[in-house]
């Protein structure tokens, strides 16, 4: 690996980057973070980054404004260190989910986080299963996105599920969910939920066959659960056999019950509190693209090898 290159971590998730660190051969970077007594944080670089390629990753969940001000100071310093590149790994993008103005007098916090990303001097985003494409149109440098996906797929096929269909939580998974399906050759099963509140949701139907089946929800994100639970009751009634989730980023806030589901499968992209969680690690995904970035590859051609 080329010694020109250097990744740091913040203090959000300091085992996927020594991870990510580990697979590319590399050690992490030397920084002391602080925070003073009022709460500001101080960041130094310990050592010398003129003209190198630094990579800083950072997983802003659970505390996301704390996170996400570390780690802009973090690039601060390498900027003012004189590197000759940044890229950020986000493995989680904090306020993804506020993407749009869906109601009046709202702010499009999504698109203030890149502002402040690109501002702050990074040169290049690696973020993974972003909760909608077109977050990336807020950024006015590369941004790749890579998708969970396939490793989730060879998780499932070593699970030794039945009579698999696929399940779509809401319209905005749709097309994930499709893609689900046709990796694993199964049918699919569609949700159709409203949104009466952060905490609320109503089912008003479940489209498809589930009848004597494995059921796998998929979803990107999910903090309170409700949307899962929702869904996998409404399965059961219809007369699902086992229910599944597959959520990229599961945050699972503190008193999350997720009852109705038989196994859940996440990722590390966030640092993973619950037990019992069957935790696939994005470390190698992140290798390969942080290797293609250094060695000047074909990012999309990564993607679409996995794929297959």
């Amino acid at each position: 690996m080329a010694q020109s290159s250097i990744i740091f971590a913040g203090s959000s998730h300091g085992e996927l980057a020594l991870k990510v660190a580990e697979h590319l051969n590399l050690r992490l970077g030397k920084l002391q973070i602080e925070t003073f007594p009022d709460g500001e944080i101080g960041v130094q670089v310990l050592e010398n980054v003129r003209g190198r390629d630094a990579f800083v990753l950072q997983s802003p969940a659970f505390k996301p404004n704390h996170f996400l001000m570390e780690l802009l100071i973090i690039v601060d310093a390498l900027k003012r260190a004189s590197v000759n590149s940044i890229t950020v790994v986000l493995p989680y993008f904090a306020y993804a989910r506020q993407d749009r103005k869906d109601k009046g007098r709202m702010p499009i916090t999504a698109r203030l986080v890149a502002d402040l990303l690109e501002k702050a001097g990074i040169t290049r985003l690696l973020t993974v299963d972003l909760h909608t494409e077109q977050i990336q149109g807020f950024f006015n440098i590369p941004v790749d996105n890579l998708y969970a996906r396939p490793l989730f797929v060879d998780a499932l096929k070593q699970h030794g599920l039945e009579k698999v269909v696929i399940v779509s939580p809401d319209v905005g998974s749709n097309k994930m969910a499709r893609r689900y399906a046709e990796a694993l050759k199964t049918d699919l099963a569609i949700v159709d939920k409203r949104r009466l509140g952060e905490r609320t949701v109503q089912i008003n139907a479940l489209i498809g066959d589930v009848h004597g089946k494995d059921l796998v929800i998929v979803d990107d994100i999910a903090s309170t659960g409700n949307t899962l639970e929702m869904a996998a009751k409404a399965s059961k009634e219809r007369g699902a056999k086992r229910v599944f989730a597959v959520v990229t980023h599961g945050l699972f806030l503190e008193g999350v019950e997720l009852e109705g589901i038989d196994g859940i499968f996440t990722t590390d992209t966030i640092p993973q509190k619950r037990k019992g969680v069957h935790v696939v690690s994005v470390a190698p995904l992140l290798k390969e693209a942080i290797s293609c970035i250094i060695e000047d590859k074909s990012i999309s051609s990564f993607l679409k090898d996995k794929d297959r």
